[in-house]
């Protein structure tokens, strides 16, 4: 590990300050994945500013309705938070399904948003890699490409972004706040992550001296109907192939309002407004769902290694829909696809 500066923020404006004065520096909390790219010699700051004393650890309600939920929430606090369970159970599922319950333990919900890809060629420093060193090449589009994205690709990369809790964010329509020293703004989350294009260092719309205070959650939490299914290699600790986050509103015996995003396939949360609105007024049946997955999937490619995915991908999409529309979400205690 490369030598560094550290400093300990006192305030959310001493944070933006120190940070506006420290070119090459980054924010750290509860580190479980930048650590680990120090460790590895993929992240390189000259400086880590600790923001994990900040006042940025609560869940509150809005004006609105909704939820204001601050960056440093740890992820198994917001899981089991009595006002995710009840009114965004989907988001609470995201959260239980990824990563094991000692990094839970440790990560924060601003962490989770700005972690960096698990692609294999972006940690391996042997090998060309335009995410991690611009220019040199993509080693994953003709390698080991099994866990790497089927849409929104580009001739310079095909990682994936990794979260579980992101997928649901996007369907539930967060928007995330950021502060500077210019101010504060708000990104919604389909904003936020970025497709490679040809700028694949940039996995998000946030600025270096940004720093993420809080995600808000509009009141449509789809509490009765949602779904959180996540498919991968062992049951326990381990990042998706395919994973599907569902929220459905019923009325009548037809789908009114649908939301799906699909992780593992692509370089951000994935969501096919085109699908969502092809479920209006139809009935939830296995039938208009699967109309629903080719919808979402049109334009998906394969790599080689990672073509699997497309058809895994169509059948995870029917599943997670069919069992949102009957009420019987994927449990996360019980990881057995039922």
């Amino acid at each position: 590990m490369i030598g560094f500066q550290y400093a300990r923020a006192g305030t959310i404006a001493d944070a933006v300050r120190q940070m506006a004065a420290s070119p090459g520096a980054k924010f750290v909390a509860g580190g479980t994945n930048l650590v680990d790219l120090m460790k590895m010699d993929v992240e390189r700051p000259a400086k880590l500013i600790d923001v994990s004393r900040l006042p940025l650890d609560t869940v509150e309600e809005t004006a609105d309705g909704g939820l204001r939920i601050g960056a440093l929430v740890r992820n198994t606090d917001l899981a089991y938070h009595p006002l995710i369970e009840r009114r965004y159970p989907m988001l609470a599922s995201a959260l239980l399904a990824g990563a094991s319950q000692q990094l839970r333990n440790m990560a924060s919900v601003g962490g989770n948003l700005l972690q960096r890809t698990r692609c294999a060629y972006f940690y391996d420093l042997a090998t060309p890699c335009n995410k991690r060193e611009p220019g040199t090449g993509c080693s994953a589009i003709a390698g080991l490409n099994r866990m790497n994205a089927i849409l929104g690709t580009s001739e310079s990369c095909i990682a994936v972004h990794p979260s579980d809790m992101c997928v649901a964010l996007a369907v539930l329509e967060a928007t995330i706040r950021v502060t500077s020293p210019r101010g504060e703004r708000v990104i919604a989350l389909s904003d936020f992550h970025r497709l490679p294009g040809d700028t694949p260092q940039r996995d998000t719309n946030v600025a270096a001296d940004e720093l993420v205070t809080s995600v808000e959650l509009p009141v449509q939490g789809f509490a009765t109907s949602y779904n959180y299914l996540k498919i991968r290699d062992r049951l326990s600790y381990a990042f998706a192939l395919v994973s599907v986050a569902v929220g459905l509103e019923l009325e009548g015996g037809t789908v009114k309002q649908a939301r799906f995003a699909l992780g593992g396939v692509a370089h951000k949360p994935w969501r096919s407004t085109e699908a969502e609105a092809a479920l209006h007024g139809r009935t939830p049946n296995e039938a208009s769902f699967a109309q629903a997955a080719d919808l979402a999937l049109r334009g998906a490619k394969g790599f080689g290694h990672n073509s699997f995915k497309i058809d895994l991908a169509r059948r995870a999409i029917v599943r997670a829909l069919s069992q949102a529309a009957r009420g019987a979400p994927q449990s996360q205690s019980n990881k057995k696809i039922a």
